[in-house]
């Protein structure tokens, strides 16, 4: 207890004991007793005054305190002395009235004694600090229960986050597998207080271990999943439905002696065995392993039975959720075809992926139909709702489809009779579906909408188009207004081009614009691989993992083998949609880019011109687009043959066009710039076709 103007002086300088004697021994029995003393520091004068209690609450007497004044100041420790001083030194140096400090006092029989300072410091009219006087007592019993106290608020601080931190977290776990990543992913442990866990499901009067992590006996060999057994410490649990808290190794091996083969292999001192019961049925066990903990309070049973009663709470949600989810996709799965056919003159790939929200199924629906003369019908569609119902009516809806498709009807009216189906059906659902008829030998598709999204085009240079298909009102809805018009598109495939139909789940992004979707989807369709399964598989894992599982999802991938030729005479084609301004151009630098790969380029310039004329034609007076082949004619002498077919009966003929007319000159240029040329009938239309390149 230093003056502020002297805080560096040795304490044993100013520290002296001049003994007080009480007025009445009954006074210093009492403050004996309460062990509470006073004393008196003239700051002036350097001397403190104690009294006899004081004296006793430092467990020191007159005559050894005589013999060493810093007695006191010497017993503490350098922390404690630090704290005493630089608080008097504060308080009197700050113009405080009074202070207070804790520190401990070592004692003859080696115990520590809290001890606790309460002062009052006298100044004069010029704020001078020239007098302290204040009370000094033993202060151990309080402290003691003060610190019992903040250690009971403490664990029970930590028993309250542990149980709301498992209860968030089992809130959000929806599927069992969720359950036990809660329970074993990052900060699962650390969550719930413990070192490593196991946790078993009763299936069929057997155990089966659904998550480990960290030390468990469950993890050895043997100790696991199998039948319940009761000399087993999880079985034993399970089967009695009570839990057993183990404080050792050995209680453990008492109690179980089959584990004692095992427990080198283990490091873990105690352990909380937890049946898990949920209205009254026994679901299985969990086990919680600790490292440190040798006991288990009051407290700790119950949070680890809390903990028990939460894990099995969510296991029990999450158990019919997975049964309500593998009902409703077993009846989803059912309705859908088992497999595809395999065709001839192309691939096809389908996949589906279905919503997670158990019983929140979808209508979506795929399916591919073999019609007469050697076409096939791809379709996909989508029934309004997410439930059961809507997978039901989706199954009726896609088999009627299906049996008129079969029956060989036009796009239109198959659509037109689903659409009148659905409505007979007396339910207030309807659908959206695209469906085409495909032939593969020519490449013709004849498609029609019915509200869906159109087909998209993944030409052979990986350009992906978007043909403008005319559609009509969703199913069910179009015969309700009378109104069950389905007009077609035609639209051609050339070898080595694909088709891709598609429901909206692949499309929509929660808070996105669809557009954003689609030209997600047009992204990823022209940088996956070719080849239809490949290509499915592509569009699967990129865009069902950025979009999420919250919809339904249906694909349809039609691949039209490609022609490629021979080495000798190798081919291309490609198809220039009438829409498409970029087409003509993009058309003639593919013809370009061909023949130098051919070592054919001394013919490029004659062949882009011609391609450029053909082509010119048909789009300007035609109602559709046209296919380019450019093939090689390795016999007798290497030349090319360049195609431009398209729809239209009508074949062009020669005239002989004035100084001034802007057309007329096509089949001239093929007379000035080919060997030869002519037009040949082709399916619905026709092909204009000439060879450039020297005569045999």
């Amino acid at each position: 207890m230093t003056d502020s103007s002297r805080r560096d002086d040795d304490p044993a300088s100013w520290l002296r004991l001049e003994r007080r004697h009480a007025g009445e021994t009954g006074t210093t029995e009492r403050l004996a007793m309460n062990r509470t003393g006073s004393f008196e520091w003239d700051l002036d004068a350097r001397t403190v005054d104690v009294d006899e209690a004081g004296l006793m609450v430092f467990g020191l007497d007159a005559e050894a305190l005589e013999d060493s004044p810093s007695a006191v100041i010497d017993r503490l420790d350098a922390a404690d002395r630090a704290r005493l001083e630089t608080t008097i030194d504060e308080a009197i140096s700050d113009g405080s009235d009074s202070y207070s400090v804790h520190f401990q006092v070592p004692m003859e029989d080696g115990s520590r004694q809290w001890t606790h300072v309460q002062a009052r410091i006298i100044r004069s009219e010029d704020g001078r600090a020239h007098r302290v006087i204040g009370v000094v007592r033993d202060a151990t019993a309080e402290v003691t229960r003060s610190a019992f106290a903040l250690d009971l608020e403490k664990r029970r601080r930590r028993h309250t986050d542990i149980v709301e931190r498992t209860t968030a977290a089992m809130s959000r776990a929806v599927t069992v597998d969720d359950v036990t990543s809660a329970l074993t992913g990052p900060g699962g442990l650390v969550g719930i207080g413990a070192d490593g866990l196991a946790l078993g499901l009763v299936e069929n009067s057997a155990l089966r271990i659904i998550a480990l992590s960290g030390e468990s006996v469950e993890v050895l060999e043997g100790l696991g999943s199998g039948q319940l057994d009761a000399t087993l410490p999880l079985g034993d649990t399970i089967l009695s439905g009570r839990p057993r808290f183990i404080s050792s190794l050995d209680a453990l091996t008492r109690r179980y002696p089959v584990l004692e083969p095992h427990m080198g292999q283990l490091d873990f001192r105690s352990v909380a065995y937890l049946p898990l019961i949920a209205q009254a049925r026994s679901l299985g066990g969990l086990a919680l392993f600790y490292r440190e903990r040798t006991a288990f309070s009051a407290d700790e049973r119950i949070l680890c039975l809390g903990l028990a009663a939460i894990v099995a709470q969510s296991l029990q949600r999450a158990i019919l959720f997975d049964e309500e989810r593998e009902f409703a996709t077993g009846l989803q799965s059912a309705m859908l075809p088992r497999r595809i056919q395999e065709i001839e003159g192309g691939e096809i790939a389908v996949r589906y992926h279905a919503a997670w929200s158990g019983r929140e199924v979808g209508g979506d629906w795929y399916d591919v139909i073999t019609l007469p003369r050697d076409r096939i019908g791809i379709v996909v569609g989508d029934v309004q709702g997410h439930d059961t119902h809507a997978a039901a009516i989706m199954g009726q809806l896609r088999i009627a489809l299906r049996a008129y498709a079969a029956e060989g009807h036009p796009p239109a009216t198959v659509l037109a009779r689903a659409s009148r189906f659905l409505a007979e059906l007396d339910t207030d659902r309807f659908a959206t579906s695209t469906y085409a008829q495909v032939d593969l030998a020519t490449g013709a598709v004849r498609v029609a909408r019915a509200g869906h999204f159109g087909p998209l085009i993944r030409h052979t240079d990986g350009r992906v188009g978007v043909p403008q298909v005319r559609g009509g009102l969703p199913l069910g809805i179009s015969t309700d207004f009378r109104d069950e018009e389905y007009p077609e598109t035609r639209l051609d495939l050339v070898p080595g081009e694909t088709l891709v139909l598609y429901t909206d789940g692949l499309v929509e992004e929660p808070g996105a614009d669809v557009d954003a979707g689609v030209a997600a989807l047009i992204h990823e369709v022209s940088e996956g691989p070719d080849g239809a399964e490949a290509l499915a598989d592509h569009l699967s894992d990129r865009l069902w993992e950025r979009w999420g599982s919250g919809d339904d999802v249906a694909l349809l991938v039609l691949r039209r083998s490609p022609d490629l030729g021979s080495p000798r005479a190798p081919r291309l084609h490609q198809y220039i949609h009438q829409a498409d301004p970029q087409g003509l151009s993009e058309a003639r630098s593919i013809v370009r880019q061909a023949l130098t790969d051919w070592d054919l380029a001394g013919l490029a310039d004659d062949a882009e011109l011609v391609t450029g004329e053909l082509l010119v034609n048909v789009l300007l007076h035609t109602e559709g687009g046209a296919v380019l082949t450019l093939e090689v004619l390795p016999e007798p002498v290497r030349r090319i043959r360049l195609s431009v077919q398209d729809r239209s009966s009508v074949w062009p003929r020669r005239r002989t066009p004035g100084e001034t007319s802007t057309s007329g000159r096509g089949l001239l240029l093929l007379d000035a710039v080919a060997e030869s040329w002519g037009i040949e009938p082709r399916g619905e239309g026709k092909a204009v076709w000439c060879e450039i390149g020297p005569t045999a």
